[in-house]
């Protein structure tokens, strides 16, 4: 046992990878208990006038945002090497894939980290969802789909200005948040969503600092990454599939722990339930939803966890760009289908 503690120490990859694991696992315990999700808090606050969900989830972007500028400015993390961090983006892709993913979003009643926790709790609905992310997924970051987004993203790709705003933005915003959170107190009222809005947010940088310290290997450093689920899908499709000769890497643990912390907290609070599909038309949006959002999610560089939590944590322009398209594709949506 003491060998084995030695080894992971001298592994700093291994290590991450464990702590991963725990991020994950902790991730879909508390999601599945607290039933974090951006999608029904829209839809709660619109239908019913209830807001807990939606300010939960603002909190956690509070949190997140708090917490990897705190360690930015420790200096133990460089988030300007995060995939977000774009000096040279294509704005119109980036709005339209957020559009795609928000709307795709609301067809499938779910989104890719949701949809995870779902099928944890027995939600065969979102087992096909996550099958046509995937493949969605897969198609438009190096399949056939793959040329044509190249080609687009080429002819439409800007400078801009700045690749991340200055950290001065970052008690601003972080208050701004704070206020629309416990904006008339609802949220204090309900210490679920509150709980599941402080811990889900803390996770954010605890994903910085697995990647960017703990697995920050002179010779073989991992890349920097945190909470983030299109790309990790439809990884871990493919790792389910070739693993022979191929590495475990951040996001098919991260993945694989979610679903499995959904599933021990479902199994032992009791909650387990096999669901399945009411009809054809719920199959159709399912099929169409997770379609949308695995290519509209590639092109938006992330989901509502990946750009609306970890991508403005890092106060990158293109979140802010991806993010105003995932919130306009969910709000069309919703009030399509959702009236």
């Amino acid at each position: 046992m003491i060998d084995l503690f030695y080894d992971l120490l001298d592994d700093p990859q291994r290590l991450a990878l464990w702590g991963t694991a725990l991020l994950g696992l902790l991730l879909g315990s508390i999601a599945q208990w607290s039933r974090f999700c951006l999608l029904r808090g829209m839809i709660e606050a619109r239908q019913q006038g209830d807001r807990r969900k939606l300010q939960a989830f603002l909190l956690a972007m509070a949190v997140a945002l708090a917490g990897s500028q705190l360690l930015v400015a420790l200096d133990w993390v460089n988030l300007g090497n995060s995939l977000y961090a774009q000096s040279a983006a294509s704005l119109p892709l980036l709005v339209i894939g957020g559009v795609l993913f928000g709307y795709g979003m609301v067809l499938a009643n779910a989104c890719g980290a949701r949809s995870l926790v779902l099928l944890g709790s027995g939600n065969l609905r979102s087992l096909l969802t996550l099958f046509c992310l995937a493949l969605a997924a897969g198609m438009t970051l190096s399949g056939l789909l793959a040329p044509l987004r190249v080609a687009l993203e080429d002819l439409t790709r800007t400078n801009l200005p700045l690749t991340l705003l200055p950290a001065v933005f970052t008690l601003p915003l972080v208050a701004l948040l704070l206020f629309a959170a416990f904006y008339r107190s609802q949220l204090l009222q309900s210490p679920r969503e509150l709980t599941g809005g402080l811990v889900i947010g803390l996770l954010v940088p605890a994903g910085w600092w697995l990647t960017g310290v703990v697995g920050a290997d002179d010779f073989n450093p991992m890349r920097l990454a945190s909470l983030t689920f299109i790309a990790p899908i439809a990884e871990t499709q493919q790792y389910m599939m070739l693993s022979t000769g191929t590495h475990l890497g951040f996001g098919v643990v991260l993945v694989a722990g979610v679903l499995i912390g959904a599933l021990l907290r479902s199994l032992l609070s009791g909650e387990f339930r096999w669901q399945a599909f009411d009809s054809i038309g719920q199959m159709q949006r399912s099929i169409t939803g997770g379609l949308l959002m695995g290519c509209g999610g590639v092109l938006a560089l992330g989901c509502s966890f990946g750009q609306a939590l970890t991508g403005f944590s890092t106060l990158a322009l293109a979140s802010f760009a991806a993010l105003s398209g995932i919130l306009l594709g969910a709000w069309l949506g919703i009030r399509r289908h959702c009236s």
